[in-house]
């Protein structure tokens, strides 16, 4: 039986033959589709978001593992959560086959190659404390379902992120998070419909689990990387409204602070310097708590 991924889309068999507004409605229309599709899986996405953030708060890191597109998206996510939550790269990392250098090219690194997995989660040193999201639009990647295997016989916690039903690689995780996107604009090309899905995935999980490592408060980044003349700005305006200080104060205290937004904060508030704010900061288990 093929899967619902690979199957013929008959709302867009014309596609080649209209024109290219009417082709780009097509397209935006399946998108629409592939939201929708979210809604099912957010309960499971949800367990998951609270596992791992356990482990994460217990030492523990996030692996995502895919081959493709599904491997892409999970770098893409890894890679942007240092500097907008100011974790170490180590904490979150994506493992694709072939490693990083595979990546500009989709026909190298080998998806179906079920021993290289184990060979590059032994290397990580994967353990019980650590967690592993599967990603896969198909459910059966070799290479990906091998990774949750021996994620499982580690003892880690294990998720799967999926766009068809009863998939293999969902009977292998602890959770799976799937979201029937059905057949793609184009025949077979699941970069499309299940590919937003799966960034839709990961971006919610991400985020919900930095919120719950204190990386937000309210909705704002306060744990941010501090690279650029445009963050300095945003970290400057950030801390005058969560402070009531003004610029000057706002700007030095920063400065004093290694540009880190909430040691300004507490510092600010507390009238404390920056190593005293820290100290509080972590005695509260990392969150700016009832201080401001």
């Amino acid at each position: 039986m093929r899967l619902s991924t690979e199957q013929n889309n008959p709302a867009t068999k014309d596609i080649d033959r209209v024109d290219t507004l009417t082709a780009l409605r097509m397209i935006h229309e399946e998108d629409k589709n592939a939201v929708r599709a979210m809604e099912a899986a957010l309960p499971a996405l949800g367990r998951a978001v609270d596992e791992i953030a356990a482990r994460l708060a217990n030492g523990g890191r996030l692996f995502y593992v895919g081959a493709g597109t599904s491997g892409r998206i999970g770098v893409l996510d890894a890679s942007e959560l240092p500097a907008t939550y100011g974790v170490d790269p180590s904490l979150v990392k994506a493992i694709v086959p072939g490693g990083y250098d595979t990546l500009p090219d989709a026909r190298l690194g080998d998806e179906d190659d079920r021993a290289g997995a184990r060979v590059d989660f032994k290397a990580e040193g994967l353990c019980e404390k650590d967690a592993v999201v599967g990603i896969a639009a198909s459910g059966r990647t070799p290479y990906t379902h091998e990774a949750l295997v021996y994620a499982n016989e580690c003892g880690a916690f294990t998720a799967a992120i999926v766009n068809v039903e009863n998939s293999l690689l969902a009977s292998a995780a602890t959770v799976a998070v799937v979201s029937d996107t059905g057949a793609e604009v184009i025949e077979g090309s699941t970069r499309m419909k299940a590919g937003t899905t799966q960034k839709l995935a990961l971006n919610m999980l991400s985020t919900a689990v930095m919120i719950k490592l204190g990386k937000v408060y309210g909705n704002r980044m306060v744990e941010m990387t501090v690279v650029n003349d445009k963050l300095v700005a945003r970290s400057e305006r950030m801390l005058r409204e969560l402070t009531g200080a003004d610029e000057q104060t706002c700007a030095a205290m920063l400065a004093a602070c290694d540009y880190q937004v909430k040691t300004a904060c507490v510092a600010i508030v507390l009238g404390c310097d920056a190593e005293t704010a820290k100290k509080m900061i972590a005695e509260r288990g990392g969150k700016l708590g009832d201080w401001l």
